[in-house]
């Protein structure tokens, strides 16, 4: 354990910002998963809902840091493309 007064504070705000991703990175993965389900379900009005749903998500956690902006560009891609799959 820390005895410093500077490494204290630095375990509670790692905590709060690892706290802060993990729930950013559940919603993500949670509209990622409803856009697949759509796509599997080959229902294209949902599909692209939740894509547009998806995409503002992804793009707001590459905001705040917690994805790059490559990555998020690549599962906005790759979801965009799933879902411009379905006849």
């Amino acid at each position: 354990m820390a005895n410093i007064k500077s490494a204290k504070k630095r375990i509670l705000v790692t905590q709060t910002k690892t706290d802060r991703n993990k729930a950013i990175r559940s919603k993500v993965k949670t509209s990622i998963k409803k856009v697949e389900a759509a796509v599997a379900a080959n229902d294209k009005e949902a599909a692209q809902a939740a894509l547009v749903e998806a995409t503002s998500t992804i793009d707001k956690a590459a905001t705040k840091g917690v994805y790059h902006k490559n990555n998020a560009s690549r599962k906005v891609a790759r979801l965009a493309k799933a879902v411009n799959s379905i006849a």
